[in-house]
């Protein structure tokens, strides 16, 4: 018998907390679902739109590391960056997510 493996994923929306940069590393956004830390996100914009995350990123970080995350190396954001997120469905943290877009919230 052949056995296939489908992986299904869903979109959904959640808050940008922070960006994990890295020399020779790919970047990752940190997320929170409704004030949970939910984990990261890769980032695979080409490079104009990813420079535009970057710039927005730059104009709102400085904020200070969220609660139980002090530990994790990143620049944290202050709130109001939302992201959409390809997330592996049926996981509780994000698992081989991708951010897919992101925007100030109103």
């Amino acid at each position: 018998m052949n056995w296939r493996k489908i992986k299904c994923y869903v979109e959904k929306e959640m808050d940008i907390l922070g960006v994990q940069r890295g020399a020779g590393e790919p970047a990752m956004v940190l997320m929170a679902d409704k004030g949970h830390y939910m984990g990261g996100a890769f980032v695979t914009f080409k490079a104009d739109k990813r420079q535009a995350l970057w710039n927005r990123i730059h104009r709102q970080g400085g904020a200070p590391p969220p609660r139980g995350l002090k530990k994790q190396k990143a620049e944290w954001l202050k709130p109001g960056l939302v992201g959409r997120v390809n997330i592996l469905k049926g996981e509780e943290m994000l698992r081989h997510a991708s951010l897919k877009d992101f925007w100030e919230d109103e």
